[in-house]
Parts: C-alpha cells; structure tokens; sequence
C-alpha cells in the first residue's frame, strides 16, 4: 500500500505531522478523524525504487526491536495510548524497514486488531515467544511489565549468542588462515623450489619430494577439492535439514567432547530463561512448553520439552520427563522439582538460567585458552614442516660442497 504524508490539528489546536499506510488518501482521512486530528495537507510519499529489493533494505537488528520493546514500555507505563507509542516510535525510527513494520502494527491496532496479532503478521521480526508474551499482557493488563521482561530477556538471549559466536570464531579464523597460508605456499612458493632443485641434477630428500608431490596435487586438483567441499557442504545441509539428519546432527554435537558440554549449558540456559520469562509473564504451561521448545536451538532437546508437555497433559510433574531424557543435569532436575513443588517454578528458572550463563562464561574461556595452543602448534608446525623440506636439499649440497 502506499504510504501518504499528512499535516494537520489536534483538537488542542497543536499542529502535528507524520506519515501513514493506507490504500488512499480518504483511508487516511479516516484514521486521522478517529485520533481527533484534522487534517491540513494528505500528500502520496514518492515510491522509492527499490524498496521491494530486500538485499538492498537495512536489516532490523535484534537491537532494533529490544530498543522499540523498552521505549513503549516506558510510554504505556506512563499512561500513552498504545496507538500514540507506537506512531511515535514509527515517526523517529531511523531504520526505513523497522519503521515501515512498525506503521503496518499501528495501521492494523488502529482498524481493530490486537497488538499480539498485529505482531504475528511479522514473524521475522517478532518470534512466537514475543507475540505470546504480548497477548499475555494484554489480556492480564500488564502489557508495559511484559514487555520490559521481553526486552531484559532479548538482551540476555542475544549476550548468550555472542558468547557462543566468540567461542566458535577464534579457531575458524586460525584454521581459515592456516588454512589460506598453506594454500599460497602450496599454489606459488613450492614451485620456486621445484624448479631450482630440478637444476641440481640430484635425487630428493623423501620429505621434500612429498612436499613438492603435494604442491603437484593441489594445483592440479584444486578447483576439484574447491568443488568438493563445496558439494559437501551443501549435501550436509540438504541432510540436516531433514528430521532424521537434524535429530542424528544434534545428537552426535551434544556428545562431542569439546563443543558438547559447552553445548548442552547453552541450551540449558536458552530453555530455563525462556520458560522461566513466559510462566512469569501469564502464558499458560502447555503453551510456554511450546514456544521454549522451538527455541531451544537443539532438535533432541525440542524433543524432550514435547515429551514433558505431554507429560503434564496427562497430569505428571515437569521433572520426571526431564529427569528420563539424560539431557538435563540432575541439579536442573532438582531446582525444578523444588519449583514446581513450592509454586515458584517461574523464579527457580530463571536462577537456574543465571547460574548457566555463569556456566557458559567459564566454559567459553576454558575453551578458548585450551585451543589457542593447538591452533598454534598446528600452524607453525604444518608451515615450520614444508620450510624445513625445502631446505633439506640446500643443507645436503652444502654439505657436500664443505666436504
């Protein structure tokens, strides 16, 4: 729909602008007589050219929506009409693709609809446990205490994802350029030596002429490796997006023995602070089960969560199923034993979420500080090896020319 620029007066006699989505100018008209503003001038906004080519549209960062999230808190809480917060927020929102969702929101409370379902119609932007804490809110009257829980929740869910990010970028990184660094000595520095040797007339030490036999194989072959893994890559994702790879992928990562217990706290931590936002907020249990097991972010622990939704519609408590999977530590199964048993299920998770994030921490600096040295050795060692074959044979004229 096109968006219309108007100007005109509130019943005050303030004069007030901003812009509006409407199929024509006598929609906005409408609109504008039910805020009780009259207006001056309705002028059509030019089309921007390529506002429907998404590559070439801002992205809507995860700080985008928790700033909007804190900021309408704040207005509701001080007694702002919902439709104020919200064309308020759209007018000074810098970002031209946040700012477009936002006046869609607004357009749809305005004809009628409720936030939450205004919210559903952007799912990109606004997940299932967003829009259900939301009409939680709603229907409990609590929307501004809501939704400062889902900013303060979004900001410790993204914390968590960039210490698992930092965890994972330094040793691709290091590997990348070792991976780069042997690749230029293999393609271009090799050849040098091949070609200086083969003028000494001589046979090879066996390391160098491995080393050069490897130079032969790479150039030879590497748009063929480079198509490969490439292959490979794509037959990995085409695999794990099925049910079976993604169940068989995520099994083999949680028992993996570097990355598997970093992984397991993470997802602990994920899971405990989700469930734990959506009870304190009024989602009922079976729908909290939901939403907490599509964010959990492992396909083996989305299926323990629906186990233990099931489990509850059949009238048993949260920590037996957990206790059954083997996925949960028996300290987790513990607290939420405690919790349900005490009617403070809401509060024990969220300490079991603070105490995993502390876990997370100090597992990300364990495994940082124990594959630096690897990834060093194996850099200067792989590069400190071909260096060393290459001058084997100078060592050998040498020393057949000082005898």
């Amino acid at each position: 729909m096109p968006v219309y620029v108007w100007e005109g007066t509130t019943a005050k006699g303030e004069t007030k602008k901003g812009e509006l989505e409407a199929s024509d100018d006598r929609a906005v008209r409408l609109i504008l007589r039910r805020q009780r503003i009259t207006p001056a001038k309705i002028k059509a906004r030019p089309r921007d050219l390529f506002e429907n080519v998404s590559l070439l549209q801002p992205k809507i960062t995860t700080k985008d929506i928790v700033v909007f999230t804190r900021q309408l808190s704040t207005m509701i809480d001080a007694g702002l009409p919902l439709i104020q917060g919200l064309d308020a927020l759209a007018a000074q929102q810098e970002n031209k693709s946040f700012k477009k969702v936002l006046q869609e929101i607004k357009n749809d409370v305005e004809t009628g609809s409720t936030f939450a379902d205004s919210l559903k119609k952007h799912p990109k932007q606004f997940d299932r446990l967003y829009c259900n804490m939301v009409q939680a809110g709603e229907v409990g009257g609590i929307l501004d205490e809501v939704l400062t829980r889902l900013a303060a929740y979004m900001e410790k869910a993204e914390k968590l994802k960039r210490k698992v990010k930092a965890a994972l970028t330094y040793p691709t990184i290091v590997l990348g350029i070792a991976g780069l660094v042997l690749a230029v000595i293999m393609i271009f520095v090799i050849p040098v030596f091949q070609k200086m040797f083969a003028d000494f007339g001589s046979a090879l030490p066996a390391p160098t002429q491995m080393v050069i036999n490897l130079s032969e194989f790479v150039k030879s072959y590497f748009l063929a490796m480079a198509a490969g893994v490439a292959v490979l890559i794509f037959l990995f994702k085409k695999y794990y997006s099925t049910e079976t790879g993604r169940r068989n992928v995520d099994r083999l990562l949680l028992r993996a023995p570097v990355f598997g217990p970093l992984l397991r706290k993470v997802a602990v931590a994920k899971l405990t602070r989700t469930l734990g936002t959506l009870i304190n907020s009024g989602v009922p249990i079976i729908e909290a089960l939901n939403v907490a097991a599509g964010t959990a972010g492992n396909k083996i622990v989305e299926e323990a969560i629906y186990k233990v939704r099931t489990s509850i519609s059949e009238g048993r408590t949260i920590a037996q199923p957990l206790q059954e999977s083997g996925i949960f530590p028996n300290m987790v199964v513990q607290m939420i034993s405690v919790g349900e048993t005490t009617g403070a299920l809401d509060q024990m998770l969220n300490k079991i979420a603070e105490f995993y994030d502390d876990e997370v921490d100090a597992a990300v600096d364990g495994l940082t500080s124990m594959i630096e040295p690897f990834m060093i050795v194996f850099l200067g060692g792989s590069v400190g090896s071909i260096i060393i074959a290459m001058y084997l044979p100078i060592f050998k004229m040498a020393g057949a020319v000082a005898g």
